[in-house]
C-alpha cells in the first residue's frame, strides 16, 4: 500500500519528541533551542525557548510540561503559568546527551541518553564500528517529585519510548541494538522482565509511536522510512516521507494522522543541520493512536 503524504511544515532544523495535545503537534527543534507547535493547518509557532537543545516532551498530571535539556542532562519543568525550572538533574546517570522521554499517567518519566559521544565515535570508526563497540547507557526514571533513579541498565542507546494503554508495558527503541525492547512496569514504576519486542533488522529505530492495533510506527534514522512493525518483527507497512525520518507521532482529530519529522542525514544525532532543512510530513493511516505519549 502506498500512502499519500504531504508536507505540513518546513523550516525546521532538527525535529524531535513530537506529541499531539490540544489540537496541535508539539515538538522540539534542536538548533532553534525551541519547543514549537503546529496545527493541521500548518501554522508553526514557537511556544518557548530554552538555553539548550530540547528533546523529549511530556506532560505531568497538573498540566506542567517536562522537557529534556539534552546537553545539560536535565529535565526541565514548564509550569502552566510559563515558569521554567529544573525538575531533575540526570548527570549522575546519563553519560552523554539525554534524548527522548515518555511520561506515564502518574507523572513518572523514563528518559534515555546516548551513553557516549556519538558524533565523535561515528567520525572515528563509522557506523558499523559503533554498532560493534559502544558504551551502554542507563535508562533514567524520574519520579513525579523529580527524584532520579535508574530504570534499566545496559541499554544500547535508549531512544523513543511508548507505554501501552494499560500502563503495564514500556517499549523502548534501542537504536544501536536494532530492536524494540519491552519491559514490564511495576506499581512503583520499576521495570522488569526485559525482552525483545521486535527486531528491526537493518533499520535504525529512533522515535516511535504506538497504535490501537498494538503495532509500533518506527522512524528509521538510517533511511527515508517510517515503518509499522508488529510484535515479533513483522513489517506491516512502510511510508517514505522523502528524507531521513527521526521521529513520529500519531494524532489529529481521530488519532489517524501520522506525523513524521525528517531532516538531512546527520553524522550523529544532536550535531544539527547548518540550515533549517527539516520538514514535518503527514499521512493518514488506518489504526489510531494508543497509549502514551
Amino acid at each position: 500500500m502506498s500512502r499519500e503524504t504531504r508536507v505540513l511544515a518546513e523550516g525546521i532544523y532538527f525535529g524531535e519528541g513530537p506529541r499531539w495535545r490540544d489540537d496541535r503537534l508539539w515538538f522540539s527543534d534542536f538548533q532553534a533551542h525551541a519547543v514549537k507547535s503546529v496545527s493541521l493547518a500548518g501554522d508553526v509557532r514557537i511556544e518557548f525557548e530554552i538555553d539548550d537543545q530540547p528533546s523529549g516532551l511530556g506532560w505531568l498530571p497538573d498540566g506542567s510540561l517536562l522537557v529534556v535539556s539534552m546537553t545539560k542532562r536535565q529535565v526541565l519543568r514548564r509550569a502552566p503559568d510559563g515558569q521554567i525550572s529544573v525538575h531533575a538533574d540526570l548527570n549522575g546517570i546519563a553519560t552523554w546527551f539525554c534524548n527522548d522521554m515518555v511520561v506515564d499517567a502518574q507523572g513518572r518519566a523514563y528518559v534515555g541518553n546516548f551513553g557516549f559521544d556519538l558524533g565523535a565515535a561515528l567520525a572515528d570508526r563509522g557506523f558499523e564500528g559503533v554498532i560493534a563497540d559502544h558504551t551502554a547507557a542507563k535508562l533514567a526514571l524520574v519520579a513525579p517529585d523529580g527524584a532520579v533513579g535508574v530504570a534499566a541498565e545496559d541499554m544500547h542507546f535508549p531512544n523513543g519510548s511508548v507505554i501501552t494503554p494499560d500502563g503495564r508495558t514500556l517499549i523502548v527503541a534501542e537504536t544501536l541494538a536494532a530492536a524494540l525492547t519491552a519491559l514490564d512496569i511495576g506499581a512503583d514504576g520499576r521495570l522488569s522482565n526485559r525482552r525483545v519486542w521486535a527486531s528491526t533488522g537493518a533499520r535504525v529505530p529512533d522515535g516511535i509511536a504506538l497504535d490501537a492495533e498494538g503495532c509500533v510506527w518506527v522512524a528509521n534514522a538510517g533511511g527515508h522510512e517510517c515503518v509499522r512493525i508488529a510484535e515479533g518483527g513483522e513489517v506491516r507497512e512502510v511510508i517514505d516521507p522523502g528524507d531521513t525520518c527521526y521521529a513520529c507521532m500519531l494524532g489529529g482529530d481521530d488519532g489517524r494522522t501520522l506525523f513524521m519529522l525528517t531532516a538531512p542525514a546527520l553524522t550523529g544525532e544532536g550535531d544539527g543541520n547548518p540550515a533549517p532543512k527539516g520538514r514535518l510530513v503527514i499521512a493518514t493511516v488506518d489504526a489510531p493512536h494508543a497509549g502514551r505519549p
